[in-house]
């Protein structure tokens, strides 16, 4: 059986709070239930032009495992599961929020 596409969410951050798009994408095993490939992303054109504004991002979408995209950088990330790239994406989104 094919994964199935579980959460697709774009969230508008307002002004005060940082602007930007947060986006969330969790596709899940059929089967299993289990989490087989997600992509979240902090997107902001204002702080990062390239990578189509994606300032921060967690994904495991190549062939390549997990890894992060940041300010254009991409390097692989060590982890234990989902929740745990969950918890550390909303940590890196939430310092950057308010940069200048």
């Amino acid at each position: 059986m094919a994964d199935v596409k579980q959460i697709d969410e774009i969230h508008k951050i307002h002004s005060r709070r940082g602007n930007g798009l947060l986006r969330r994408e969790v596709w899940v095993d059929a089967v299993t239930g289990e989490v087989s490939r997600y992509n979240l992303a902090y997107i902001n054109h204002r702080l990062y032009s390239g990578d189509h504004g994606r300032v921060v991002g967690y994904d495991n979408a190549h062939d390549d495992g997990h890894h992060r995209h940041y300010f254009g950088v991409v390097e692989p990330v060590e982890c234990a599961n989902f929740d745990e790239i969950e918890q550390r994406f909303e940590q890196d989104w939430t310092s950057l929020r308010n940069h200048p």
